[in-house]
């Protein structure tokens, strides 16, 4: 398989291609980014992490003079996760950025977590649990500076399985599903609970490893019910003729009215880059935003950017896009939404957010 370095700056963009793996490059060298395939699990399926499977890497390492040349050290998962990332890159490449980037794209939060708590990297797009998990392992020294997608999970169904039009429908059904132990499971019970049903006496929760299982499964059975992530929504649409989307959860969220947000994703910051490059930090957000709004505003355009930068094949990010729910939302707007879904999950595995709920300090800008 190939790997792509890539070396962003405002001025300059130099670019190398490396086959085979290495390591973590240091200083003003790059690091590796692992070319993505069509069919690469999003993040909140493929990257959702505990306690347990973190790392050790001794905390997060103080090295604000790593950078020889001012450039900010990026990473991101493939998915919707960096979608938002990719018109930023490509300003950068074309020398219009106020910053100069260093960008790793990985295909699991395991390759990018050490980097982060020892320095190696300046801030992530992860899954907003794995950004809890690592504060308080770190000891408050990572931060979380946006939320930058919210959920990018669907209840579908194909066939001549019962026409779903409220929650109460799915009771005496089976949902196929991804992500279990993870944020997929835990937002489904919540909003199965949330709309009066017993997750474990009113409907069957049919666990499989991977979404390309569970289409596998409905295109071999001719109907059926899942929960499936965008692209993945998008990519079934494809090889399934009749199936159709039934719940967008980050709507149906939304209707219970409460302070949380279905999040999939945020930024996350080490505290020590956040204190000593404030400005820095600040115009990486603004380009942050304007590059989410540009995505938004431009899916054809911007999908020929989520190809080159090895995300997913442009036909399938053009039509995924929109359904991707990618946003810049920082400040309290950032902390309440958050806040709120942090406590959701932890109520039901405290061990999703890392043992216990992120203090106050947790979110920069709203303290």
């Amino acid at each position: 398989m190939k790997n792509h370095t890539y070396r962003l700056s405002a001025a300059t963009l130099t670019a190398a291609m490396i086959i085979g793996a290495a390591g973590c490059a240091s200083g003003a060298k790059a690091p590796e980014t692992t070319a993505a395939s069509t069919t690469e699990a999003p993040a909140e399926s493929a990257a959702e992490t505990s306690s347990e499977s973190v790392s050790d890497a001794s905390g997060a390492a103080e090295s604000t003079a790593a950078h020889k040349d001012g450039a900010i050290r990026l990473a991101g998962l493939k998915g919707p996760t960096s979608i938002g990332m990719v018109k930023l890159l490509d300003d950068a490449e074309a020398g219009k950025s106020l910053n100069s980037y260093e960008f790793l794209m990985a295909a699991s939060a395991d390759e990018i977590t050490p980097k982060f708590l020892q320095g190696e990297l300046d801030i992530i797009a992860a899954p907003i649990n794995l950004g809890s998990v690592l504060y308080n392992k770190s000891e408050g020294k990572v931060q979380m500076a946006a939320v930058n997608t919210l959920g990018v999970t669907y209840i579908v169904e194909s066939g001549d399985s019962k026409e779903l039009k409220t929650w109460a429908d799915l009771k005496g059904e089976t949902i196929m599903a991804t992500g279990k132990g993870s944020v997929p499971e835990y937002s489904l019970t919540y909003l199965l609970k949330e709309n009066g049903l017993d997750p474990e006496k009113d409907v069957t929760i049919d666990w499989k490893s991977e979404p390309t299982e569970v289409v596998a499964s409905m295109k071999e059975n001719g109907k059926g019910i899942a929960m499936l992530p965008q692209p993945f929504v998008t990519v079934a649409k494809t090889q399934i003729s009749d199936l159709k989307t039934v719940f967008n959860m980050t709507e149906e969220w939304d209707k219970l009215g409460t302070d949380s947000r279905l999040i999939t994703a945020g930024l996350f910051v080490r505290r020590d880059f956040a204190e000593n490059h404030a400005k820095e930090l600040a115009d990486f957000l603004s380009e942050y935003q304007a590059s989410t709004e540009y995505a938004n505003a431009n899916p054809a355009d911007a999908s020929k950017l989520v190809e080159t930068y090895g995300i997913v094949k442009a036909p399938i990010a053009e039509k995924a896009i929109p359904e991707c729910n990618i946003v810049t939302i920082t400040g309290e707007d950032m902390k309440k939404a958050a806040s709120g879904f942090l406590n959701v999950l932890s109520e039901l595995n405290p061990k999703a957010v890392g043992g216990k709920v992120p203090a106050d300090d947790f979110y920069y800008a709203a303290q």
